[in-house]
Order: C-alpha cells, then structure tokens, then sequence
C-alpha cells in the first residue's frame, strides 16, 4: 500500500496530475477540487493515496487532504460506489459537507455528485449513517476552520496560538484571543502571548 507520495508536478489536468518522485513519474487521479489547487509546474508536493487494484488495472488515486483520503475509503466501503465515483462525489463536497449530508439524510446534496443518482444517494446514506456521528463532525469541521483561520496568521500570531492551547486552552478561545489584537508587524510571539492571555480571561 503507498500511503503517501512526496514530489515535484510535471503536469496538472483536470482529473489526475503526473508527481515525478526520484525520477519515477506516477500518474494520480485527483478530484476537480484539488486540481484547482495544485501549485505549478516543478513545485513540490505531498498527496496521500489509496490504491486501487483490479485484475485488469492498478490506479492511484491522490488527496491533498488526508480528511478526503479518509472519507474517500469509507465511500469505497458502500456497495455501487467505485473508485471513480468515489472521486466524483469529494469533487463536489468537501470531507465536511459529506459527513454532514449523510447525518441530516440530504439526497438532494449527495446526487449534486456526477453519476450519482438518488438510489444510489439514498443507499450511500444508509450504508454510512452508522459509521458516522455529528459530534466528530462537527470537531473536524472545527479543526478544518481553525486551520484555515491559522494559516492567515503570520508566525509570531502563530506561535501564540499554539502556546495558548499548549497552556490548555481550546483552539477556538487561542484563535479568537489572538485575532483580536491589534498587532504591530513588529510584535514578537512573547509580546503577542502576554496581550492574548489578557483578552482569553476576558473572553
């Protein structure tokens, strides 16, 4: 089993991209979702995989989320969905909105999907529900949103977050105390901490 591959892109199409890895060029089928956010030609990436292996064809199929990798095996789990279905499901939901279709019974969402339709929609609900629970949902979906508030922060705000949830504090109460100071972009991390800890006990 490859679980991972790190390496540089030769080529990005809508539905797989080409990662050269010392000097071996595999082919990985991607959803359309991470094709629009591959980085260019030559940049160095690290897509997680699953295998696919049929008697007539072995297939790598790439995530840039390892979420993605996670649902997409679960979704390979479900009678009648395959491994390009499969791919074309996460092409228009998101890990969260998927986890979130299943437990609220959305077909109507879930047959948004290329060839799925609403039996399948239907069985996919069916099959999954089980498997899944709101309060994991909605911690991933919170992770997911903290991660992506995170990454617009610059170092020093950062490194702040993670010393106040390394103090025990929630990523939510770290994220939102930092957020809400006015820094200078001069402001070292110590600087930052000592302001947040002030506004956290506020909060």
């Amino acid at each position: 089993m490859i679980a991972y591959l790190r390496g540089t892109v030769a080529l990005v199409a809508q539905t797989r991209v080409v990662l050269e890895v010392n000097g071996v060029g595999y082919q990985v089928f991607i959803h359309s979702r991470d094709a629009s956010r591959m980085p260019g030609r030559g940049e160095e990436i690290l897509l997680h995989t699953y295998l696919s292996v049929r008697e007539d064809a072995m297939q790598l199929f790439g995530f840039l989320d390892e979420d993605d990798l996670e649902m997409y095996k679960l979704l390979l789990t479900v009678s009648g969905v395959g491994p390009k279905a499969g791919l074309g499901i996460l092409s228009v939901l998101t890990a969260d909105d998927l986890r979130f279709a299943v437990l609220s019974d959305d077909v109507k969402k879930i047959s948004q999907a290329p060839g799925i339709g609403g039996k399948t929609a239907k069985k996919l609900i069916l099959e999954l529900k089980d498997k899944l629970s709101f309060e994991d949902a909605f911690e991933k979906k919170l992770a997911h949103s903290e991660e992506a508030a995170g990454a617009a922060l610059d170092d020093a705000r950062s490194e702040a977050v993670q010393a106040l949830t390394a103090l025990g504090y929630s990523g939510s109460d770290a994220l939102k105390a930092v957020r809400s100071i006015d820094a200078d972009d001069d402001m070292d991390t110590e600087t930052i901490l000592k302001l947040a800890l002030r506004q956290i006990s506020s909060l």
